[in-house]
């Protein structure tokens, strides 16, 4: 990783627990480097591991892993410099068109997103866009459902990163397509928000284009000794800033090439 460990397991496993009873009991919580200053993003990564395990002890299956913080819009709004990964696993999975209840979440937030299906493996530290495109079955439009679990949604990248790049729920939709038959770095996108346009920019936002965000992905997968296998379900990265929403609010992202994809917010 890009900096070192200086938790201990025990301070891991504490962190662990506290990040998942935010997540599950959805309360806000202190962002962690407050009790811990010298936190890597390595701790961090560390923390997200062992929620990863722990969620998967569980029952929960991974489906794939996304990409944040990949748009300067993003690291802007954030105040940070560099990207960073979660996992999402199948219950965070939301169908098109749902009713997504905001009881279980903080500060629930939306943000249009391009998502890859692998069709192979990636693994390895010299990962490229074109690796990535490669290996890819198709593309499809997505809303990533993001959820701070911090107080005021302020954190820092170490903090972000364990707490899984604020994954919360996921919807894919529109049509699936090849992502030869596409140009990915110019397809705009605009989201409504009760019918009002909130938000609108282009893919080319995510990194230049959405298949480098896969890339850093899996490169940064490489460095914890994981590789991206075949089947994976991969969000590469919020085109626009992120959209608060709240019950009531109905969301539909407008992907050009792509279709829509809607849904609605409740209790």
């Amino acid at each position: 990783m890009s900096s070192n460990l200086t938790l201990s397991r025990e301070d891991i496993v504490r962190l662990c627990e506290r990040v998942e009873g935010a997540q599950t009991r959805a309360c806000a919580i202190p962002k962690l480097t407050n009790e811990y200053p010298q936190m890597t993003i390595a701790d961090g990564y560390a923390v997200q591991n062992e929620l990863r395990r722990r969620f998967v002890a569980q029952g929960h299956k991974q489906v794939g892993w996304k990409a944040g913080l990949t748009s300067k819009a993003k690291m802007q709004q954030m105040g940070v410099s560099v990207p960073s990964i979660g996992f999402l696993t199948d219950r965070m999975a939301r169908p098109e068109n749902s009713a997504i209840s905001t009881s279980d979440l903080v500060h629930p937030r939306v943000e249009c997103e391009v998502a890859f299906v692998m069709k192979s493996d990636l693994q390895g530290t010299g990962c490229t866009a074109a690796d990535v495109l490669a290996a890819t079955d198709y593309v499809l439009p997505a809303v990533e459902i993001i959820d701070s679990r911090f107080s005021g949604f302020k954190f820092d990248l170490a903090s972000v990163i364990a707490d899984n790049g604020s994954s919360a729920r996921f919807v894919g939709g529109g049509r699936a397509r090849y992502a030869e038959d596409l140009d990915l770095k110019t397809l705009g996108v605009v989201m409504e928000k009760n019918g009002e346009i909130v938000a609108m920019g282009a893919s080319a936002a995510v990194m230049g284009h959405p298949a480098e965000a896969i890339a850093m992905l899996v490169n940064i997968l490489a460095e914890m000794g994981e590789i991206l296998p075949a089947g994976s379900f991969v969000m590469s990265g919020g085109i626009t800033e992120a959209i608060a929403v709240k019950p009531g609010d109905s969301i539909v992202a407008r992907f050009q090439e792509l279709g829509s994809v809607s849904m609605r917010f409740v209790e």
